[in-house]
């Protein structure tokens, strides 16, 4: 007779957001394997209609406080895709210089304070300060140089003032620039360390075959702005026809809505990013990558985490080679822009619809907006990247709790919190719910 086996683990911690596992094996069968997404839905795409495209980033940065440049950029894109407006090279450099210093913050708050103390035999990051003290200090240090070079492109990390609709409020100067290049030359010696730190930790090995999903181009760009929707299965489709790729729908127990492309789920984030887009990645990124044995097409979910070091070390040196190159040509400052304003008058506005993509630091983001000829949004829909892999870890846990039923239920729980964690959910972002119709009322 096999095992019976109850896992429920009730606010999942080291996550944003709430989220319960829930598993029964009885008889060595699995009856019962699910994540419920427990939080209330946002509903943050109906506070974006009757609102102006001008002020619809500054609702939706709202959406998350890790995120929140990520989802700025993205309903910018949406903004201008609706309106035709074509944003400046210079202004979608200082772009991608953006969503870099959120991946490289957000990233770093993944490794050391989510999954570090799982690998290092701990409950939390606060043990960590007395037996890897030097860790600790070098994990703040670097989130907070991370908050600093935000600070100086765009007025604060949390929730950025200066990029809007047609560009930035506030462009850097010279000494701006210098600014942020020491900072991050600063953060290259504790990255060295922390891919030190990384080599010599153990990921839990477990393998899923699923599709990766995610940004793709033909310029030899690493992308985290701009191009197409690829996957690792052969999709390639328009950022527009987006809905082909997430064809989103309900399960009773979550508040997030479950999506599926090609297969019957699909991941986005660092993995399935370096999956697809693993010969675009810096030299020093890749050589991480060798370093720790990651190469496309790696199914090993735990890894994302390793995927994510991979991307620390391609964004910081790649924010490098951005800012030396504006160091030498200088930055346009005649196209700094007050709101909706420029030297040459108001940014026209016209009726259509626009849908903007960004790789966020949990993997491609969707913003799609309709917007009337007064530039007032009439209807929105926002589509998160957990929202996205919720699905994909459903089936992860399917496979893998028939694969660990040797192991004590405090192990079986353990492994099922840290697949959970490797995924880095923001569970909060990715609660939004179905339309409601009420008959006879």
């Amino acid at each position: 007779m096999g095992r019976n086996v109850k896992v429920n683990v009730e606010y999942l911690t080291r996550v944003e957001g709430h989220g319960n596992i829930v598993v029964d094996v009885q008889d060595g069968s699995l009856k019962e394997c699910r994540l419920e997404i427990v939080e209330a839905p946002r509903f943050f795409e109906g506070m974006l209609r009757g609102r102006s495209i001008f002020e619809a980033q500054h609702i939706t940065s709202r959406i998350c406080g890790i995120c929140s440049c990520g989802h700025t950029l993205a309903s910018i894109q949406a903004a201008e895709n609706a309106i035709g407006f074509t944003p400046s090279a210079q202004t979608i450099e200082l772009r991608k210089l953006l969503l870099h210093f959120e991946t490289l913050d957000s990233h770093l708050l993944h490794i050391y304070l989510l999954v570090a103390p799982d690998l290092l035999g701990v409950k939390s990051f606060v043990p960590l300060i007395k037996t890897h003290n030097e860790v600790v200090r070098r994990a703040l240090r670097m989130k907070k140089i991370c908050n600093d070079v935000c600070d100086v492109l765009v007025g604060r990390h949390v929730h950025p003032i200066s990029a809007i609709v047609g560009g930035f409020t506030k462009l850097p100067r010279e000494k701006d620039l210098d600014t942020m290049l020491d900072y991050l030359k600063q953060l290259q010696a504790d990255m060295d360390e922390t891919v030190s730190l990384a080599a010599t930790l153990k990921f839990p090995v477990f393998e899923r075959e699923t599709e990766y999903v995610g940004l793709v181009n033909d310029n030899g760009e690493y992308p985290f702005l701009g191009g197409k929707i690829g996957s690792t299965d052969g999709l390639k489709v328009e950022c527009a026809d987006y809905k082909t790729v997430t064809n989103e729908f309900v399960v009773p127990h979550s508040s997030a809505k479950h999506c599926k492309a090609s297969r019957d789920s699909y991941m986005v984030g660092a993995l399935a990013r370096v999956n697809l887009n693993y010969d675009k990645l810096h030299p020093k990124a890749k050589a991480v990558a060798e370093a720790v044995g990651l190469k496309p097409i790696t199914i090993n979910p735990f890894l994302n985490t390793a995927a994510q070091l991979i991307e620390c070390v391609h964004c910081l040196e790649d924010s490098i080679r951005i800012l030396e190159e504006f160091k030498t040509k200088g930055v346009n400052c005649d196209e700094e822009l007050v709101v909706g304003l420029n030297e040459k008058g108001t940014i026209p506005v016209k009726a259509g619809r626009g849908v903007g993509v960004t790789e966020v630091p949990r993997g491609i983001l969707f913003h799609d907006y309709e917007v009337d000829d007064d530039g007032k949004i009439v209807d929105a829909n926002c589509i998160i990247p957990t929202n996205q892999n919720v699905n994909s870890i459903e089936h992860d846990m399917r496979k893998l709790v028939p694969e660990i039923l040797d192991k004590t239920d405090e192990e079986i729980t353990l492994l099922l919190e840290m697949l959970v964690r490797a995924y880095d959910p923001c569970i909060s972002c990715s609660a939004h719910f179905l339309n409601v119709k009420f008959i006879n009322r």
